[in-house]
């Protein structure tokens, strides 16, 4: 496997004992509502993720195992993928091996809400990657849309799926329109409540309010910039709680700046 690229920001501020990391556990969380692991090993794999050292935290979460250690690894890969993997190839790649994985442990844990959580986040990355409308076209977008819903069942105080569900409906309604978006089971009101609850639920995630500032310009338009800027200013004023925080407010600063 290539060389991962490393965190490129000051991570000092992130680095967890176990003791700390089960305080600051409901926080860190509270977007994926990943449930506190017993296992020592897999609180080690978090303790990379959070700081930043994405490929200790896959590999750590890869030799734990377990439906706690494959959520830590798929989790680290895929945020490594979408942020700071280079090769437009090797992210792919990399987003097609979660979705496996992901989808390995639905069949193994059918309770476990972040294994359908992690294989439609790879796939939608994935989707866009390769392009939406080809995404829809493999039928990816039925998948997706499926295993979301699904999570939200399981958990649904999962504010990372409600954000990723209201970026579905969006992204379908952008690149086919409002009329054959319904086709793929995609709607412009409940991409918008989908927005608006994932913030209720995570009102301090900096990637909420980018993810519904996107997705307010995808379904309704310029007639919503003016919120969608106040939004991207929102985030990027955030303090990051942790590495994967980092990155999303330092992509709401790199927008702001354009």
């Amino acid at each position: 496997m290539a060389k991962w690229t490393a965190f490129p920001y000051d991570n000092s501020a992130f680095v967890q004992t176990p003791a700390s990391l089960k305080k600051a556990w409901p926080k860190l969380h509270k977007g994926d509502a990943e449930p506190w692991p017993k296992d020592e090993a897999v609180q080690q794999a978090w303790i990379h993720f959070h700081a930043g050292d994405f490929k200790k935290a896959f590999d750590a979460g890869l030799k734990a195992g377990g439906s706690a250690g494959i959520n830590c690894a798929n989790k680290a890969q895929a945020i490594y993928a979408n942020y700071l993997e280079k090769n437009e190839k090797t992210k792919l790649e990399m987003f097609l091996a979660v979705a496996q994985r992901a989808e390995a442990l639905q069949a193994e844990d059918p309770a476990n809400a972040n294994a359908f959580y992690w294989q439609a986040y790879a796939l939608g990355r994935y989707g866009q990657g390769i392009s939406v409308a080809e995404a829809l076209a493999e039928g990816l977008g039925v998948t997706i849309k499926s295993a979301l819903e699904t999570t939200i069942e399981l958990a649904p105080k999962h504010a990372d799926a409600h954000i990723a569900l209201g970026t579905f409906h969006a992204e379908v309604i952008d690149k086919v329109g409002r009329l054959l978006a319904r086709t793929q089971g995609a709607d412009a009101a409940t991409g918008l409540k989908m927005f608006e609850q994932a913030l209720k639920l995570n009102p301090k995630s900096a990637i909420a309010m980018v993810e519904r500032a996107n997705g307010l310009v995808m379904i309704e338009g310029e007639k919503r910039m003016a919120e969608a800027e106040k939004l991207y200013a929102d985030a990027a004023a955030c303090e990051p709680i942790d590495a994967m925080d980092c990155l999303d407010i330092e992509m709401a600063r790199a927008e702001l700046e354009e």
